[in-house]
């Protein structure tokens, strides 16, 4: 690292560690949240139970007893994104969108399954637009930011494998996003035996894992390279 201050290489450092826990926090919450309520409902019923008991989906959480864990983990993320800074103004100003929309999934709760009271519809309708504009800045980091090198610098071939990983984080989520709404406005409402399924639940969970590993990718923990900055 040439030319790093030892200043700066703290604040690399400090950099790569947020982005580590973010990552690992996006990865790890489809599983902590499916794990934590089938342990519940286990509890709950005093024995093994065979049903998974996955909800419609991930935001779904919020209206069961792992409530805190989902709540909690978004504002974790929320306030980690807020703090992030980038290279450049855009960086900062996606990293405040994403957080901004993380803290507004978290306390703008979904729709509760068979609601029809008109104020519950229009808080749903609120968590949809925050959740959409956190997977679209989300996206947008990894094929325009994180894909990103340094201007006059020739990207190393470790950067390069990175470069593939972030756009193939970003694709994974654009499919999972577009393959969600199809659900919802479409092939939910035709195929009943389809909702038995969770398509949503596990469409958000490979989008929120793909979230997990590019971050986690961004912040070195993969791919890692100690010339390369």
């Amino acid at each position: 690292m040439h030319g790093v201050t030892k200043t700066n290489q703290s604040l690399l450092i400090s950099y790569r560690t947020l982005r580590k826990i973010v990552g690992i926090l996006g990865l790890s919450l489809p599983f902590t949240l499916l794990g934590g309520g089938y342990v519940i409902n286990v509890l709950l019923n005093g024995g093994l139970v065979f049903d998974l008991g996955v909800e419609n989906s991930v935001s779904s959480y919020y209206h069961t007893e792992m409530r805190d864990v989902f709540v909690g983990t978004l504002c974790v993320i929320g306030f980690f994104l807020l703090s992030y800074r980038g290279h450049e103004r855009k960086d900062n100003i996606a990293g405040n969108i994403a957080g901004v929309s993380a803290l507004g999934v978290a306390f703008v709760p979904t729709l509760r399954d068979g609601s029809t009271a008109s104020f519950e519809i229009a808080i749903g309708n609120l968590h949809y637009f925050f959740a959409a504009m956190f997977f679209v800045t989300l996206i947008y980091f990894c094929i325009a930011l994180f894909t990103k090198t340094h201007e006059g610098a020739t990207p190393t071939a470790r950067k390069q494998q990175r470069n593939k990983v972030y756009r193939f984080c970003g694709i994974t989520m654009a499919v999972c996003i577009t393959l969600i709404l199809l659900c919802h406005f479409f092939l939910l409402d035709k195929f009943d035996a389809l909702e038995k399924l969770r398509p949503v639940y596990w469409l958000e969970a490979v989008a929120i894992i793909a979230f997990g590993f590019s971050w986690l990718t961004k912040g070195r923990a993969l791919l890692d390279e100690k010339a390369d900055y």
